[in-house]
This record gives structure tokens, sequence and C-alpha cells, in this order.
């Protein structure tokens, strides 16, 4: 893989890696059949002790029925002191969303601790991300541009929607550190898995122990709605776990 270039949208001290750590494709892919897989993933996070789970009525989704597994590509924000309208007349610009997405590989998700109120994310950027094999953003704040987001086909999970752009009102802090998202702690190369119900964070080097055990819970569910289909009795049922 060639290596990624900064294009100097932000210092380079303030990116800690350039390229996100990624696990097999066996791993993703597992995750991937697991469908709507949150709720699994979420019973395998509580099986191990690891909080990383976050209701869909928190982080909304923008596309009904959409599902994501990818990798946590880091960006965090925070609110930019100073004279907004100043700042837009001369066009400056302190965030790094674009460099973010210049950074990415495939199967990557922007995950944005980002500045509420505010929009951290536009229908460019998710162009851009698009293109450069993102699956989608996680976003702990504000982006824009909905109909954009919906027409690419581009699932975004976020806490709010605003038309008030961030060029002139964020400032980006760092790109691939750790971030904070509605009180969850994840890092790069993380994995990320998301759908109607939530969205989850699996610390990677716990990915394949939580696929395992979602996997099992997966099929025991499977195997206990085929019985209710059947019309087994409920003593029956109580014997099936899941």
């Amino acid at each position: 893989m060639t290596a990624k270039i900064p294009t100097g949208k932000i210092d380079p001290s303030r990116i800690r890696m350039t390229e996100v750590p990624h696990l097999s494709n066996e791993i993703i892919e597992g995750f991937r059949a697991l469908g709507d897989a949150s709720s699994a993933v979420s019973d395998a996070l509580d099986y191990i002790g690891v909080t990383g789970a976050i209701a869909a009525s928190t982080l909304v989704p923008v596309i009904s029925g959409a599902t994501l597994v990818g990798y946590a590509l880091t960006l965090r924000n925070m609110k930019r002191n100073g004279n907004i309208h100043q700042a837009a007349l001369d066009k400056n610009a302190q965030t790094a969303e674009a460099e973010a997405h210049n950074l990415a590989t495939k199967d990557d998700v922007l995950v944005i601790q980002g500045v509420p109120g505010i929009s951290n994310m536009g229908g460019v950027g998710a162009l851009i991300a698009k293109r450069n094999g993102e699956v989608g953003a996680i976003i702990d704040g504000g982006f824009r541009d909905v109909a954009d987001m919906r027409n690419l086909n581009f699932p975004v999970w976020s806490t709010e929607r605003t038309p008030l752009t961030g060029k002139w009102r964020i400032e980006a802090v760092e790109i691939n550190g750790p971030v904070v998202i509605c009180g969850i702690r994840v890092y790069p190369g993380d994995l990320v898995v998301a759908d109607d119900t939530g969205v989850c964070f699996v610390p990677r080097d716990r990915a394949a122990e939580v696929l395992e055990y979602a996997q099992k819970k997966t099929a025991a569910e499977q195997a206990k709605s085929r019985k209710i289909a059947d019309g087994v009795s409920f003593t029956e049922l109580s014997t099936v776990k899941a």
C-alpha cells in the first residue's frame, strides 16, 4: 500500500499515525456476515467486560436500514475562538476533515469527537470519503448536507444535524489519536459496528473474541426463532439459550 502524504491541512505533529491498523479480512467479513450486528456485539462486549455500545437514539443514523463495519479513523475537534465573520472573510479555516479523508483507506470509518451545534462534516467531505474507501462516519456533534449523504449512500450516525459550517467555528486538534464518543474512548483501528439499533466500538485487540461470542449468540437466537416459528411450547423454548 502506498503511504499517504499529508496535505498540510493540519500541523503534522497533530497526526499521530498516517495509517490506521487493520485486522484480517476474515474478522471484518465475519462481523459483516452477522447483518444487523449491534445487539449481538453489545452482548459480547458485556460478556468480556467492555463498555462500547451507544443507542441509536443518541447516535442517530441518517440512512434507515444502513449497516456498517469498519476501522476507526479518528478526528478530534474543538470550538475555535475568535471572530467568525472575520475568519470567513479571510477564508481562514482551521478544520482538518479533508486531511482525515486524505489519510483514509478501504474500510475505514471516520470517527469524530466533534463540536455540538456545528457541522463537523459535510457533503463534499462525504464524496471524498467514499472515493477513498471509507464506509461511513460516526460523529459526536453536528454534521450537515443530509440529502448529500443519502444520495451518496454514505451512512452517518451523529448526535446532531445543523446547517452551521464548521470552517470558521472549529479547530482540528488531532488526527488518529484517542477520542471520546458519547463517553466511550475509541482508538484508531478499533472496530466500529453500526446499524439502526445503535453503534458499538470494539477494541481492536478484543475483536476476534467479540466476533466469536457474537456468532454464537446470533446462531442461538436464530435457532430459537426457528423453534418459535415451528410452534414449539414455551417450556421447550426455555431450554434454548440465546
